[in-house]
């Protein structure tokens, strides 16, 4: 649903699945540079909102998911997985408890998967699932993380007949192009866009933010712990910086070539494909891919007619190594 927030002065809407917020409201790096200076919100009320309650709510998300959730204290903003018997991600989502119900938000357009997977696998649970996009709104505050190190930690669910009135009180207002820029920078991958079918959490650093190592069985789970203890997963998340010259950025899903032995910037051979890009008001250019782990670290790559060199977020060695919350 398209966000009122639209109507602030200098408001552009986004692209995409992001159309219905802001892509900036008139200064893209002076709207960076503000998040990064903990300042500001962002609005994301186009992410849809899923509410479980009931008693067993917990301990039946904590037998589905990837994270450990059976202990989870109230108010703690947590990255959550569903995956497939073969480990590939299915469902990604960002959640709090409260005491009384786990509310989470997923990408536009995601809920009703997630909704519908969830209902299958109540049995005699006693849960209560429920989208509730009409009701929450989602955004993301860096003064709202108070004191936490991790992304998750700066996301506010606001009664969506408030926002208004939240903006107001939250302002400055930054757009969804900035926020972009930081979590791309950061290596965070975004579902659906960053990942495929394929993907499974060990190739885009999900390791720790939503999948925890030492929790019992869920589905998927001989996938990840055998990636985990050998290494080397078939894909690596990898940051590219991109050259600046031509005025545009490469389209989500085109594919990624190497130069060939020859050193030319001929087609070469496919191995990647990029996802989300952005600008960055200190890095330039910057886009998130997904590449094949035998790809050498120092190879410049080309993306939709751009060269582009490697900055490493999942080491391809160990598979393992990601760069930390911070």
């Amino acid at each position: 649903m398209t966000s009122p927030l639209l109507d602030l002065p200098g408001a552009v809407s986004g692209d995409g699945i992001d159309a219905p917020v802001a892509a900036h409201y008139g200064s893209l790096y002076g709207e960076q540079r503000l998040l990064a200076e903990g300042e500001g919100f962002v609005d994301l009320s186009h992410r849809e909102v899923v509410r479980i309650a009931g008693p067993d709510r917990l301990t039946w998300l904590h037998s589905l998911t990837t994270q450990h959730l059976e202990s989870l204290p109230p108010g703690q903003w947590t990255g959550a997985l569903v995956l497939s018997p073969q480990g590939h991600v299915e469902h990604a989502f960002v959640g709090r408890d409260d005491g009384e119900a786990f509310t989470a938000h997923t990408e536009p357009g995601a809920a009703a998967a997630l909704v519908a997977f969830l209902d299958r696998m109540r049995f005699m649970m006693r849960v209560e699932v429920t989208d509730v996009t009409a009701e929450l709104a989602v955004t993301w505050r860096p003064a709202a993380a108070g004191g936490g190190t991790g992304w998750y930690d700066a996301y506010e669910l606001v009664p969506r007949d408030q926002l208004t009135a939240y903006a107001a009180a939250a302002a400055p207002a930054a757009g969804t192009w900035a926020f972009e820029a930081l979590r791309i920078a950061r290596g965070e991958p975004r579902f659906g866009i960053d990942t495929d079918d394929r993907t499974i959490p060990n190739e885009v650093g999900w390791i720790g933010p939503s999948v925890h190592l030492e929790k019992g069985c869920y589905r998927g789970q001989e996938t990840v712990a055998r990636v985990h203890t050998l290494g080397r997963p078939p894909r690596r998340l990898t940051l590219l910086h991109l050259d600046g010259s031509e005025n545009r950025l490469p389209a989500v899903g085109a594919d990624i070539t190497v130069a060939g032995p020859d050193g030319s910037d001929g087609p070469g051979k496919v191995i990647g494909r990029v996802g989300s890009s952005a600008r960055h008001h200190e890095l330039g250019p910057i886009a998130l891919a997904l590449l094949k782990r035998n790809v050498p670290v120092d190879a410049t790559l080309t993306v939709d007619g751009l060269v582009a060199a490697q900055e490493v977020v999942v080491d391809p060695e160990v598979g393992l190594h990601v760069r930390p919350l911070r």
